[in-house]
C-alpha cells in the first residue's frame, strides 16, 4: 500500500480551515456556498464512521465585516470585539448547516493556557473524547475574544496540530490558500518546485518555509505549517497541506489522490506535547 492509499483508513481526522478559504476576498463576508460544501464533506466522513474535528478560523474576519470594518482591525480590543461577534455568527451558521445533515456540532474555544495547565489540558482532552464518542463534530477556534499575546497560539495551523496530538488523531489536513510545500515561494519564484511527500521533516525542509501568507485575511504562513507538521508527525499523525479553494479536495485526499503535500507520521517515543508548545510558541 502506498503512502497516499493509507489515508483511506484514517479514523480520527482533524481538518483546519483558514479564514481566506471561508470568506469572499472582495467583502470579507462568509462564502456560504463553500461552507455548504465543507459541511457536506465533513458530514459524509462522519457517515463513513470516521471521527472528525474541525479547526475553523474566521471569527475575526466575520466579525469585522458584521461590524462594518473594511478590513481586519489592527488594534487588539477591536480585534477581540470582532471575534466576539464573529465567533457567535460562525457557530450559528455551522450549527444550522450541520443540522441539515443530521450532525451535531459542538464548540470548543482554546487558549495556550488550556494546554499548558495540566488540569485544563486533561479536562479539554476528556471533553474531546466524550464529544467524539457521542458522535458530535467539535468545532475549535482560539478564544480570540479573551486571549492576549502571552496565552495565544498565534495561528490555527499550530492550534490544529496541538489538537491532533492531544486527541491522538491519525490525520491532520491543513487547508489554506497554498497548494502545498514548494522549494521556494511560488508567488515570487516561477521555478519553485512542488514537493509531493516529506517522509523526514529535517532542517532542509524547514528552511524552505517562508514567514509569509498569500492572504491579508489569515495569520499562518508556511513557517507555522512546518511547526504544525513537526508537532503532528512527532505525535504519530500524517499531515497534508492542500489548497482550500475547493473543499471537495477533502474527499479526494481521503481517497488517496495526490492532492497537496503529504508529511508522513514519524512518531517519537519521547514525544511530550508541552515541550513542543514551549519550544515553538
Amino acid at each position: 500500500m502506498n503512502l497516499r492509499e493509507r489515508l483511506k483508513d484514517k479514523q480520527r481526522i482533524v481538518i483546519k480551515i483558514g479564514s481566506s478559504s471561508l470568506t469572499h476576498p472582495q467583502s470579507g463576508r462568509l462564502n456560504l456556498m463553500k461552507l455548504e460544501i465543507l459541511v457536506r464533506e465533513l458530514s459524509d466522513l462522519r457517515n463513513q464512521g470516521k471521527e472528525v474535528v474541525l479547526v475553523s478560523s474566521g471569527a475575526i474576519a466575520v466579525g469585522s465585516a458584521a461590524l462594518g470594518f473594511s478590513r481586519k482591525p489592527e488594534e487588539l480590543k477591536k480585534k477581540q470585539a470582532c471575534a466576539a461577534v464573529g465567533q457567535a455568527r460562525l457557530m450559528m451558521i455551522y450549527q444550522k448547516l450541520f443540522s441539515e445533515y443530521n450532525q451535531t456540532a459542538a464548540q470548543i474555544l482554546m487558549t495556550k493556557n488550556t494546554m499548558v495547565d495540566n488540569l485544563n489540558r486533561r479536562n479539554t482532552q476528556n471533553t474531546f473524547q466524550e464529544l467524539l464518542k457521542l458522535g458530535a463534530i467539535p468545532i475549535v477556534n482560539e478564544n480570540d475574544s479573551i486571549s492576549t499575546y502571552e496565552i495565544q497560539f498565534g495561528d490555527n495551523d499550530t492550534l490544529s496540530a496541538v489538537v491532533a496530538a492531544l486527541i491522538g488523531a491519525d490525520l491532520l489536513i491543513l487547508l489554506s490558500d497554498i497548494d502545498g510545500l514548494f522549494t521556494d515561494d511560488p508567488n515570487k519564484n516561477p521555478n519553485a518546485e512542488f514537493i509531493d511527500t516529506v517522509e523526514n521533516l529535517d532542517a532542509h525542509f524547514k528552511n524552505m518555509a517562508k514567514e509569509s501568507t498569500g492572504s491579508s485575511v489569515g495569520t499562518g504562513g508556511m513557517a507555522s505549517k512546518m511547526n504544525a507538521a513537526e508537532i503532528a508527525t512527532a505525535a504519530g499523525a500524517d499531515m497534508v497541506i492542500a489548497n482550500g479553494r475547493d473543499f471537495h479536495i477533502i474527499h479526494k485526499i481521503m481517497q488517496g489522490e495526490c492532492c497537496g503535500t503529504l508529511f508522513t507520521a514519524n512518531e517519537k517515543e519521547e514525544f511530550y506535547l508541552i515541550d513542543y508548545i514551549d519550544k515553538l510558541l
